[in-house]
């Protein structure tokens, strides 16, 4: 099954819009910092910051200070950090599964790496030895793993799993499994979480940057960095693996070592992010569309400009969340969802037209 959801003429951009890059993705955390239900002007944002960086010594409010640098700031890198890691899974799990619906969210990665962090920070799995991390890179790569059996034993009995039939396997096998870990995380909650423990994990899994601080940031920007890299590095082996496996194969490309790379590349850094902010749902499923019909397919493009797509939906629905209803924050798994599903409904109506 193809995941291209447009025709091969997919209108395509050179690599020189790749230097504006930086200043785009400058713009939109200058903007997470500045909006908000005090707005902040942006003289006073660039201040901090030299402040903070240059030691400099501008005059600034002790109160607009710290909103900035210890609680905005912070968020909206995070929020950046996590958008671009959602959207290259979505990306490379796409292009391996050759699958349009393929993400994080409906693979069963997100919901296995919440039940990991979940089971280490109130069931105390591991004995103070694993982190949230390590916990949820475990959840992620067993969820991830009981996918693929599930997939492959459906597989097995549809003569083969060839075409359609394959592709509906992968993503019923995520559903289960994301349905799975979802029921063994409220068990956890249930049994071993104290009612107020319970009100916050329930809103940290719906997505949450409330709490992040630059703490979360040390961690997150690695993560995020790592991840791109990994992508841009094997562009052209995921530019194969579009083709399927056999034609990766003939193009000399490792498959089974590289494909494994890359998911577990994935899934460690979906596991990260999880285990900072929650699961997020829609953000690795419609940005790489969405930028399939802007660059093209290639992934010498889509790579790039995926990652800061995924950065700035992020940050911009990290800014509605916390201005849309007054005096209160959203969840920002609540905002993407809302965005995500008509914004994914018309990208798969516009791809029927074409």
């Amino acid at each position: 099954m193809s995941i291209a959801l447009t025709q091969p003429t997919t209108r395509r951009f050179g690599l020189r819009w790749l230097w504006v890059t930086p200043l785009v993705l400058v713009a939109a955390l200058i903007a997470g910092t500045a909006i908000g239900e005090t707005p902040i002007p942006v003289d006073t944002i660039l201040k901090v910051l030299a402040n903070q960086l240059l030691g400099a010594d501008y005059s600034v409010d002790r109160i607009d200070e710290g909103i900035i640098w210890n609680y905005r700031l912070s968020r909206a890198v995070v929020a950046a950090c996590c958008g671009t890691s959602l959207a290259l899974a979505g990306v490379v799990l796409q292009a391996l599964l050759r699958n349009p619906l393929a993400d994080p969210y409906l693979m069963g990665i997100s919901a296995g790496a919440s039940t990991g962090a979940v089971a280490v920070a109130v069931a105390g799995l591991g004995a103070g030895m694993l982190s949230l991390s390590l916990g949820a890179f475990a959840g992620a790569l067993l969820a991830f793993g009981i996918v693929v059996m599930l997939a492959h034993a459906a597989n097995s009995g549809v003569g083969g799993g060839r075409g359609v039939q394959a592709a509906g396997a992968i993503i019923l096998a995520g559903i289960a499994g994301s349905q799975l870990f979802n029921a063994l995380t409220a068990f956890i909650i249930t049994k071993s979480a104290s009612a107020e423990q319970a009100r916050g994990i329930m809103f940290w899994l719906m997505g949450n940057l409330s709490g992040v601080r630059w703490a979360d940031a040390t961690l997150a920007v690695p993560a995020a960095l790592f991840g791109l890299m990994v992508c841009l590095w094997h562009r052209r082996s995921l530019d194969a693996f579009t083709f399927g496996a056999d034609s990766a194969a003939s193009m000399g490309i490792a498959v089974r070592p590289v494909r494994g790379m890359l998911i577990i590349a994935m899934a460690l850094v979906t596991a990260v992010m999880v285990s900072i902010v929650g699961a997020i749902g829609f953000v690795g499923l419609v940005i790489p569309h969405a930028m399939r019909f802007i660059v093209g397919s290639q992934h010498t493009r889509l790579v790039p400009a995926t990652a800061l797509a995924g950065a700035v939906f992020l940050i911009g629905s990290d800014i509605l969340s916390r201005t849309l209803v007054s005096g209160q924050v959203l969840p920002i798994g609540v905002i993407t969802s809302l965005i995500g599903a008509p914004a994914f409904a018309l990208i798969l109506v516009r791809g029927k037209r074409h």
